[in-house]
């Protein structure tokens, strides 16, 4: 395999190992033991209901998908498209882990003013969120930026490597894919992400301000302002009335909060007894992971195939179907001075720009004047429309919000050194 080096030379010392193109290869075997897994299906029964997703996915979407998964579905050809994307492999120095084999879509536009970009999934989604902002943000034009964009598969996900450690948490995840932007060439960059990639960029700007220098998000995970932490913010809070959106918002969140957020009290506390149900039903795992694609988006018309993809991925894990969801619990268990609990993310963050994206369906929805508990917010986009899955739903905002961010004129404009000091 022929290895591709990065023009730069690692800010903090040689690279570890040079990043190697990599294609996504499922072998025949896995194909047909899923195969036989969906024929020998079980399914529950189901309520005499006019409306089944109160309870959950339901019966007949589950068992058509799971069909079409079977026999429709074509995951050579998925796969295929999937290898069009320049993916790499390389392995990444972890305090305490080790070398841990990370995977990742790296689109470089080749330009010396091009803006590092590290795009960061969440959960139930992947590497391939990226995938329908590659094109709209690569390429610059006279009054738009370009940008080298970077979207690991988080450790434990998609195609990078299981984590058999205890501890790998919110530290962890921050300093793996800070280390892979410095190995591939980038001292200085920016951030972007939703849903974990929020937790785990908000923490790489805590750790590593010098590196972090703007960040935008989609998920916008704040508290009400306090007089003891944000006195002027708190002030204007306490006299400024919510507008008739923001109370819908709230409204979203009490419903997450109510009735949409039992698995992460699952994943969050014993990972271990769920993980068996993913680790030998596909069933379970398509059901667990539609469920969320669904109620977590603003009426996106998913395909059959489009779901599958998404479900393909956390099948064929590289870590296996059930890996995924530690990181509910190694996040809530494993504190360190920097980063005390997950709760750190959501909370003031110096010397790093920060951008907001808001969306109506996202699953906690706060208000504007929240939102600047969490750091400079130098630009901010309300959007009438889209949910949680904000670069798969609305890629022409989150592209669109980047552009505006650092475009001549912007308030990131030039905030990252051409070419990166080097």
């Amino acid at each position: 395999m022929q290895v591709v080096m990065s023009s730069c030379a690692r800010a903090e010392g040689p690279s570890h190992q040079d990043a190697q193109p990599y294609n996504i290869e499922v072998p025949d075997a896995a194909l047909e033991k899923l195969k036989r897994r969906l024929a020998d299906a079980d399914y529950p029964d189901e309520l005499d209901a006019a409306d089944q997703w109160p309870y959950g996915s339901p019966l007949s979407d589950v068992r058509r998908l799971a069909e079409r998964w079977q026999q429709g579905f074509n995951w050579r050809a998925t796969e295929a498209e999937l290898n069009t994307l320049p993916n790499y492999r390389k392995k990444i120095s972890v305090d305490g882990f080790g070398d841990v084999d990370v995977h990742f879509v790296w689109q470089k536009s080749g330009k010396p003013n091009a803006i590092p970009l590290l795009f960061c999934h969440g959960w139930p989604g992947s590497f391939i969120e990226v995938k329908k902002i590659l094109p709209l943000l690569g390429y610059a034009s006279e009054d738009k930026p370009t940008f080298d964009i970077v979207a690991p598969s988080l450790p434990n996900f998609g195609f990078s490597q299981r984590i058999s450690k205890p501890g790998f948490a919110l530290k962890q995840y921050a300093e793996t894919a800070h280390r892979l932007m410095l190995d591939l060439g980038y001292s200085k960059y920016v951030t972007q992400g939703g849903d974990w990639g929020f937790y785990v960029t908000r923490i790489m700007g805590v750790l590593y301000p010098d590196h972090v220098l703007a960040s935008h998000i989609n998920m916008i995970r704040a508290l009400p302002p306090t007089f003891s932490s944000n006195p002027v913010l708190a002030l204007q809070h306490s006299v400024t009335p919510y507008s008739d959106a923001e109370k819908k918002g709230l409204e979203r969140s009490d419903w997450f909060q109510n009735e949409g957020s039992g698995y992460r009290n699952l994943q969050g506390t014993k990972p271990q007894t769920l993980g068996y149900a993913f680790a030998d039903s596909p069933v379970a795992l398509l059901a667990w992971i539609y469920e969320k694609l669904r109620d977590w988006t603003d009426e996106y018309p998913w395909t059959d195939d489009e779901i599958l993809t998404w479900v393909s991925i956390y099948w064929f894990s590289t870590a296996g179907p059930n890996a995924h969801i530690r990181i509910y619990y190694e996040a809530a268990h494993n504190s360190t001075p920097e980063v005390p609990s997950r709760r750190r993310a959501s909370e003031w963050v110096d010397r790093v720009k920060l951008g907001l994206a808001h969306f109506p369906k996202e699953l906690t929805v706060v208000p504007r004047i929240w939102g600047r508990t969490l750091g400079s917010v130098v630009y901010e986009s309300d959007n009438d429309k889209g949910g949680h899955f904000a670069a798969w739903e609305r890629p022409d905002v989150i592209a669109g919000d980047l552009q505006k961010m650092f475009q001549k004129g912007g308030p990131c404009f030039s905030i990252v050194p051409e070419r990166n000091g080097y």
